[in-house]
């Protein structure tokens, strides 16, 4: 199956994905009232909900992490950590650019 591989690309994909789909959560589960891209827009501009909103996105990461590292696939955990690394620097950068 396609999540059993060991694999350095596919922890960079699912590193990738993680977040977004964690947001995509966060959005339906409490500002589903809202356009998404008004949401986005926030998140965006409101340096309060870059911290929030992108630490809890990148739970997702979290997850997918403590699951291949527990399964000894260490190349995928190691492609997810380093996107996880790489969205964490650039939700800092956008906190302080903001």
């Amino acid at each position: 199956m396609f999540f059993k591989k060991d694999n350095l690309r596919l922890g960079i994909v699912l590193g990738l994905l993680g977040p977004i789909l964690g947001l995509v959560i966060i959005y339906f589960s409490k500002y589903s009232s809202t356009s998404f891209g008004n949401f986005i827009d926030d998140f965006f501009n409101n340096n309060k909900l870059i911290t929030s909103i992108g630490s809890l996105s990148l739970l997702v990461n979290v997850v997918f992490f403590t699951l291949y590292v527990n399964t000894n696939r260490d190349k995928t955990a190691k492609g997810i950590f380093l996107i996880t690394v790489i969205y964490g620097i650039g939700i800092l950068v956008l906190k302080l650019v903001n």
